[in-house]
């Protein structure tokens, strides 16, 4: 496995002066934000695909640090039920599949989506209980007559221009967020659903992470890997449960909050991780995705950096010498 970092974290600074400063600390692979709420900072694909100098120019700099691309990113809701904002996230991820094959990566990763609760909604619809019936109707509705049938369309242009990974964060607030909805597109829609695997959102949900690893990795469905950490705080969910609407930044009244790695789990947690993706056949790349409120850009990365280093594993499995 190679340790990557999501770039759009240093976005106001140029990609090769970011590459320049991952290198020495030991990064490998590097997680491009092409469109959505990843941005566009470090690769825009209207200009990458329409102008071939500034592509090669590109490319040209990932290879000068030895990289690799782990996959490009457009993070957004395809389906938001404002058609406006639809195309828009729609136009950015037909863009970053274009790129993708000019690229020749293997993997885009984004949301599933989420829709309203009708064709007159106005702002998406995240159902979180089955009573009274009027969500289990939204639930069908949303899948049965958008989700579905947008993510067939999508991954048939997709194979059309060689891209075959779509890697889904499971993310609360969208359909795809644990292993059973993200294994419910997949067997709807085909091989090419899988998932960015993202702890941090698992973790305070309640769900094992290393336990999904090996529900999604037996089924081959583990296409990405976000290498982020989150910290519940046990006083406040005692008191509020993991539902938790108030802004990232009220930090000390917050359930949970993001933590740069090793800061909401411990070594013993995140090899627990590691080994059964090792398990389970993952041998892509971990990509550091950096969202710490409590630490700066430049320590969190770099602690997060450090702690990784000690629980991953680079070398290929030999014989097993000892049976």
């Amino acid at each position: 496995m190679k340790l990557g970092v999501l770039t759009n974290l240093m976005g106001d600074k140029p990609l090769d002066e970011v590459l320049a400063y991952l290198k020495p600390k030991g990064i490998e692979a590097v997680e491009i934000g092409c469109g959505g709420y990843p941005g566009k900072a470090h690769a825009d694909p209207k200009v990458l695909l329409n102008d071939e100098a500034k592509l090669n120019e590109f490319k040209a700099t990932i290879e000068k640090y030895g990289m690799i691309i782990s996959g490009l990113s457009a993070h957004g809701n395809p389906l938001h039920p404002n058609k406006e904002i639809a195309k828009q996230f729609d136009d950015d991820l037909t863009d970053a599949i274009l790129l993708a094959e000019k690229l020749g990566v293997e993997v885009i990763n984004c949301f599933s989506g989420c829709p309203g609760d009708c064709e007159t909604s106005k702002h998406p619809n995240w159902v979180v209980c089955p009573w009274p019936e009027d969500f289990t109707e939204v639930v069908n509705w949303q899948w049965n007559e958008k989700l579905i049938p947008y993510w067939k369309e999508k991954v048939a242009f997709a194979k059309q221009h060689g891209v075959h990974k779509f890697a889904l964060e499971m993310h609360p607030g969208f359909c795809v967020y644990n292993p059973e909805t993200a294994l419910r597109l997949r067997a709807a829609v085909g091989e090419e659903i899988g998932v960015n695997f993202d702890p941090s959102h698992l973790i305070w949900q309640g769900i094992d992470p290393a336990y999904a690893i090996r529900i999604l990795g037996k089924e081959g469905a583990i296409f990405h890997f976000h290498a982020k950490d989150t910290k519940v705080d046990k006083y406040n969910t005692m008191a509020n449960g993991v539902l938790d609407t108030k802004h990232y930044g009220d930090e000390i009244n917050r359930s949970w909050i993001f933590r740069s790695c090793g800061y909401g789990n411990d070594y013993a947690y995140w090899k627990d991780m590691i080994s059964n993706l090792v398990m389970t056949g993952y041998d892509h790349v971990l990509s550091i995705e950096h969202e710490d409120s409590l630490m700066s850009v430049n320590e969190g990365l770099t602690k997060a950096i450090d702690f990784l280093q000690e629980v991953l594993t680079h070398e290929k499995l030999g014989a097993m010498w000892w049976a």
